[in-house]
């Protein structure tokens, strides 16, 4: 039976290797998570095929090509592909960075080219209704509990209202959100100072609205946030920071509550954000420095959804169409 475990030195380099994400590139938990899973992956189908432990260090191109057929025939998706030799390219980077070996087994492999996705986003129509969620809830609660001796705790709802202002005012993403210190918001001159992916830091203007919901919800807490303590966003009950899957589970029920596509994830509020900056005339870099986008190209698939909408208007409208 084969040990489903690589060799020492190779494990070693794998521990080095995710400590190095978390801890120096401030990888979220979902690249984390799907860094492991890729890896791990690989190295269950390695001692299956070979019947030996993994050793990363020897491991040759063929080996990869093989493993790029396996997913293939396993009906794995081009998204899924990518993201699994992502995450081996970056560990092999990693080794080479640290003259642990000299040269990458992946490099040259050609993946499936990925689909064309545009991104989801929501109308302004839609997000005005989503923003508004939070205190019609909460108001419907009350008018349910007015009989009864059951009182209905105003605050997370200021800061669900609070969180989802900030989101869409800033573009942000979520774990933006939930790593924001209180220090870190001039409501005199309206920025925010955001943490980005790999520990980069930008400023991005805010709006009035979103300061005044979080104002809001700092003044209905016992003890507001001081400058200098670590909380923004707290979690229910107690004064650590909000964590992602709360942000995900409240946003799913004001969706639900909208009649609104309740799938619709945290990150679609980013999308709506661009797509409704670039809607009303912003330029592209300048959205691109707001969303933290390391490439323009990453921010120029908004431009297709706009001239996407664009075509779609002139189509319906244009008598010569």
């Amino acid at each position: 039976m084969p040990s489903a475990e690589p060799s020492n030195l190779s494990k070693d380099w794998l521990d080095q290797f995710f400590g190095f994400l978390e801890n120096e590139k401030d990888a979220s938990i979902y690249t984390l998570r799907n860094y492991r899973q890729a890896l791990c992956g690989f190295n269950d189908w390695y001692v299956k095929e070979n019947g030996q432990s993994t050793s990363w260090e020897n491991l040759k191109r063929d080996t990869f090509r093989v493993f790029l057929r396996h997913l293939g025939r396993s009906n794995f998706s081009q998204a899924a592909i990518r993201l699994r030799f992502s995450a081996i390219n970056s560990f092999y980077k990693y080794l080479m960075r640290r003259g642990l070996i000299e040269a990458s087994p992946v490099k040259g492999i050609t993946l499936p080219k990925p689909a064309k996705r545009l991104p989801q986003f929501m109308t302004i129509e839609q997000m005005v209704q989503l923003l508004d969620a939070p205190g019609t809830e909460y108001r419907t609660k009350v008018l349910v509990n007015e009989k009864t001796t059951k009182k209905v705790q105003q605050t997370p709802y200021l800061r669900d209202r609070a969180i989802l202002e900030t989101i869409y005012s800033c573009g942000l993403r979520i774990g933006e959100i939930c790593r924001m210190l209180a220090e870190e918001i001039d409501a005199n001159e309206l920025v925010v100072n955001v943490h980005g992916k790999g520990k980069k830091e930008r400023q991005v203007p805010i709006g009035k609205t979103a300061v005044e919901a979080i104002q809001s919800y700092w003044l209905s807490l016992v003890k507001p946030p001081e400058t200098n303590e670590p909380v923004f966003f707290a979690s229910e009950h107690k004064r650590s920071p909000i964590y992602p899957r709360l942000v995900q589970l409240r946003l799913k029920n004001y969706l639900n509550a909208c009649g609104l596509e309740p799938a619709l994830t945290p990150h679609k509020l980013r999308h709506s954000y661009a797509t409704h900056m670039l809607d009303a005339g912003a330029d592209l870099r300048s959205v691109q420095e707001m969303l933290g986008h390391s490439n323009l190209s990453t921010t120029q698939i908004y431009t297709h959804v706009t001239t996407e909408r664009i075509k779609r208007a002139y189509n319906e409208a244009h008598p010569r169409a």
